[in-house]
């Protein structure tokens, strides 16, 4: 491809690791529903080692080796009928409540690159007048910071001077987790904010940034010309790739060479991330959890050195804000916090028991 070439969207064919280009007129002129072209496409991730085994056990031998694995994780909590920000070692011990802010709820951390800070966002306001907005603070909850009014899922990039953030697509707070328009990079240094190049960019969520800062990998639903999919954008240009692997809320690992992501609602994947040609390339897919429809798993995160991944897990129902448990932001009675091998497929282990709506885990870069 031209270098000249733009808005570039690569949709999986029918061969094992490769793809179709098409331009992003050409992808929504076709009228083409990205998720079918990737589940027809991609036969290969479905039949991945790991594919529709039963539910494994706990494995208590995973859980005293996180006894001596020195980083931390940061989930958010449902305590006192608000949320808030904790943090626990890796086998679940020494749990620290980071916010407390009644009334208002702290959602959605993501801890920065030096392990001095953590963005996240916090619900604040009522009934109609309620917004989500983007904050960031010093790990020991000095120096509250607002980032943005009506933002949502904030990450860090990778030199920790900059917040990259999704604005709400509406003026009230939808709960939806593809309510978004437009991809935002904020300066701590300068407090200024800048738009992303492209500003076609929307119903996005579970942004986050690779090692390198060239892309940003975000799942998109309803836009863009597409159903479903995990996309890789490009940071600072506008090229647009489809990664064709099938689910959401991808996490791609600190030395840029991996990605995770929930693989359907009961099942988590791992892959290589290659860059070819420039662009990125999903290749060796295979699960690396699979609960047998017995729950829910959702929210996978890698460990500061790759061997392991955090997630969520519980049972699904239909909550009262007419959504899933998994969103951002919607009670999750049962849910707890668990921590898997990442080099092995149903090497797992909960770390969290009282089922008291915890998720969206985050962990802690720097050694305790």
């Amino acid at each position: 491809m031209k270098s000249t070439e733009r808005n570039n969207v690569h949709v999986g064919s029918g061969g094992k690791g490769t793809s179709v280009m098409r331009t992003a007129g050409e992808f929504a002129g076709a009228g083409l529903n990205c998720g079918i072209a990737v589940w027809l496409g991609l036969g290969w991730l479905l039949a991945m080692p790991g594919a529709f085994a039963e539910p494994v056990p706990q494995d208590e031998s995973l859980r005293a080796e996180l006894k001596a694995y020195p980083y931390r994780i940061v989930h958010e909590t449902r305590r006192d009928d608000h949320w808030a920000l904790a943090m626990i070692d890796a086998d679940g011990s020494n749990p620290v409540t980071l916010t407390k802010t009644p009334g208002v709820n702290d959602l959605y951390p993501h801890v920065s690159p030096d392990g001095k800070k953590v963005c996240f966002v916090s619900e604040e306001g009522e009934g109609k007048a309620m917004r989500r907005n983007v904050y960031f603070m010093n790990m020991d909850g000095s120096g509250r910071t607002r980032v943005v009014e009506a933002g949502r899922d904030p990450c860090w990039t990778p030199d920790g001077k900059c917040i990259v953030y999704l604005k709400d697509e509406f003026e009230q707070l939808n709960y939806k987790d593809f309510a978004t328009k437009g991809v935002f990079i904020y300066d701590l240094a300068t407090g200024k904010t800048e738009s992303h190049v492209n500003p076609d960019l929307c119903h996005l969520y579970n942004i986050c940034c690779t090692p390198d800062n060239n892309w940003f990998v975000s799942t998109v639903h309803a836009g863009m010309g597409c159903a479903h999919g995990i996309l890789a954008i490009e940071a600072r240009g506008k090229a647009v790739i489809n990664l064709g692997i099938p689910g959401c809320r991808p996490d791609v690992s600190p030395d840029g060479k991996k990605i995770a992501w929930g693989s359907g609602d009961c099942d988590m994947s791992v892959a290589d991330l290659e860059i070819v040609a420039g662009k990125p390339k999903i290749t060796h897919a295979r699960h690396v959890i699979n609960s047998g429809n017995e729950l829910h798993t959702y929210h996978i995160d890698w460990s500061p050195d790759g061997r392991y991944v955090a997630y969520s897990r519980g049972p699904t129902k239909k909550a009262a804000l007419g959504t899933t448990p998994e969103v951002v932001g919607v009670k999750a009675d049962g849910w707890n916090i668990c921590v898997a091998d990442a080099t092995k497929t149903d090497r797992w282990v909960e770390i969290t028991t009282d089922g008291k709506s915890n998720k969206e885990p985050d962990w802690v870069p720097v050694a305790k």
